[in-house]
């Protein structure tokens, strides 16, 4: 997978130390955790460039912990998210590195440790690199649904190797990941209506990384956010049980 500017763009707040949850080891990976431990049904939200220490992606897992589920939010990057203001940054490297292949290899061993713990159903959510690393996992028997919000580029072929009920929530003016491919890869799904449902929703007004990289202080960016947040928060509760 790779970036453009519209991945760069609008840096999210970042802290290694905000939000209700705790971190700890999972599979090899630091992960934030947020909601019951005893909980049975676990929740991967798998970041964007930016990393897990976003705090409005913070914010998203405590939702789903509220929510009831074990919220798991696992650091891909090994403390080494992009860094454009970095005058050393080199994207090209950094997408060779952190392959969006490496990282559904690296979730597996987490989604291991899960289960391990007596989860018995897990739910991906992916945003942009995220996302395509939710469609890998979705190909597999590791997860039982999948929410792929503005993914990075994907093939057709990726889409219909997906074999888990998935929502695809796209936005409106998104140079990367246009509303008419969203579209497209939703009817690629819908032609297998009989083993698994699917859903696609094109947001009005959001452009790529809406739901993750909004400004707190902006109510309609905020509203719009929520407004996903919640569509993703039903699709995950309807088939993670």
């Amino acid at each position: 997978m790779a970036a453009n500017s519209e991945c760069f763009n609008n840096p999210p707040p970042l802290s290694s130390t905000s939000g209700p949850g705790t971190l700890l080891q999972l599979g090899g990976l630091t992960t934030y955790v947020a909601g019951p431990s005893e909980s049975k049904l676990a929740i991967l939200l798998i970041s964007d460039i930016w990393g897990y220490e976003n705090l409005n992606l913070r914010k998203i897992a405590d939702k789903v912990a509220a929510a009831g589920f074990l919220a798991v939010v696992p650091d891909f990057f090994y403390g080494d998210p992009v860094n454009p203001a970095n005058p050393q940054f080199d994207a090209d490297i950094w997408f060779k590195i952190h392959s969006t292949e490496k990282g559904c290899e690296d979730a597996k061993p987490l989604i291991a440790a899960l289960k391990s713990q007596g989860v018995s159903a897990i739910g991906a959510a992916g945003f942009c690199w995220g996302g395509n690393v939710a469609v890998k996992l979705g190909k597999t028997d590791e997860i039982q649904a999948a929410v792929i919000l503005h993914p990075g580029r994907l093939t057709d072929e990726e889409i219909d190797q997906v074999k888990v009920p998935t929502a695809i929530l796209g936005a409106e003016t998104d140079k990367h990941s246009p509303a008419e491919q969203m579209k497209h890869f939703g009817d690629i799904l819908s032609t297998k209506s009989e083993l698994f449902d699917s859903f696609v929703k094109i947001y009005p007004g959001a452009a790529h990384g809406w739901t993750t990289k909004y400004n707190s202080e902006d109510e309609l960016a905020v509203k719009r956010a929520d407004e996903a947040h919640l569509d993703m928060l039903n699709w995950l509760t309807k088939y993670v049980k």
